[in-house]
């Protein structure tokens, strides 16, 4: 089986788009690839069963804010088929088209209060704020209760009347054959009150885009991917249902001479060779200034020291990571008369030496090789 396409390309519509472009974009794809106006054609009813599978995600509030944030992984067990219980998702929009929408039990009336959608927000921090912690402020652009009208819709002094078509119901029945069957009501979409003089502020919708700013408090040992939870910092609820959440998912920029590996920090510093020869004692830079690391005589290059506790704080836990410097021995690429001088008489001092290395080096790869 291959790939899922992305919800909103089957639907051809874009990732703003409002809750009915949402429905009008499905009830054009239902029509046109109906089984019942493509009798045979397995194609087109593979396209309804995508269609109807994209639209049963993204016009849910919380599964469209789950699937905008982890896509397909974020979905446990997929669309699961055409079974009654799934129909009755699709019943107001079906049974305009074929008459037999809620015949597997009907769409019911969502006039209780709504949970607002949750809402992400990505922020990049500097490589030094992670390991300590900052305050920051962010603004988020959210869907919030209208305040003119405290969410009702209606203008000042007005109240929503009841629909005439439903009563209130929010769904209208009448025999079809040997089956009752329901439908939501196209007079009041469902709602069961029909608002006739709608607030100015928030035209009915009861909700208004508003950016707000918050202030962040990010821990000390935060790491990529990392995330906050601000409850409560979501989109505003429908019909006076509680607010989502705001998710901070962390990203560091990177740092020109730390690398970080969990809780440890890693980096390399330059010596020279009689730095590594004789022994020294050098300046190491850590992320609370400098630090001051004994070389012993005779290092060789690529030898790994570690201060303790120079790391990073551990997340919501006791202890802080190390700092591991790796030492590199520079070589110089020109030398003065001197210097030239000096080497060689180096060489010449230690000429048995380096034959008594090559010796065993030879030992070594004539015994590998029989």
């Amino acid at each position: 089986m291959g790939q899922k396409r992305d919800y909103y390309e089957v639907l051809g519509i874009t990732r703003e788009a409002s809750d009915q472009e949402i429905k009008s974009a499905y009830r054009k794809l239902a029509l046109k690839y109906h089984p019942d106006k493509n009798p045979g054609s397995k194609e087109a009813e593979e396209k309804f069963k995508e269609a109807a599978e994209a639209y049963s995600v993204l016009s849910d509030s919380e599964k469209r804010a789950r699937y905008d944030r982890f896509g397909h992984s974020g979905m446990q067990g997929g669309f699961g088929g055409f079974d009654p219980a799934t129909f009755s998702d699709f019943g107001d929009i079906l049974g305009d088209f074929f008459g037999f929408g809620d015949l597997f039990g009907g769409s019911r009336r969502r006039s209780g209060p709504e949970r607002g959608a949750d809402l992400r927000y990505d922020l990049k921090i500097a490589f030094r704020d992670a390991a300590f912690g900052l305050k920051t402020k962010i603004k988020i652009p959210r869907q919030e209760t209208c305040s003119a009208c405290g969410g009702r819709g209606t203008a000042k002094g007005k109240s929503p009347s009841t629909c005439p078509t439903c009563q209130g119901q929010g769904q209208v029945r009448y025999q079809q054959g040997f089956f009752s069957i329901s439908r939501t009501c196209s007079q009041c979409n469902g709602e069961g009150r029909i608002i006739r003089d709608p607030c100015e502020t928030c035209r009915g919708r009861g909700q208004v885009r508003k950016e707000r700013v918050l202030e962040l408090k990010i821990p000390a040992g935060v790491d990529n991917g990392s995330r906050l939870r601000i409850q409560g910092e979501g989109e505003a609820g429908g019909r006076g249902g509680p607010s989502g959440d705001l998710y901070v998912v962390i990203y560091l920029e990177e740092h020109p001479f730390f690398q970080r590996q969990g809780n440890n920090i890693y980096c390399q510093i330059p010596v020279g060779v009689t730095q590594a020869v004789l022994g020294a004692e050098i300046s190491v830079p850590t992320l609370e200034g400098e630090e001051k690391l004994k070389i012993p005589e005779g290092t060789q290059s690529g030898t790994v020291f570690r201060l303790r506790n120079k790391g990073i704080v551990s997340l919501n836990e006791r202890g802080r990571g190390d700092q591991f410097v790796t030492v590199n021995v520079v070589i110089p690429t020109k030398l003065t008369k001197e210097q030239r001088q000096l080497f060689e008489n180096l060489a010449n001092l230690t000429r048995d030496d380096e034959l008594s290395h090559e010796r065993n080096i030879f030992e070594k790869v004539k015994d590998i090789f029989g």
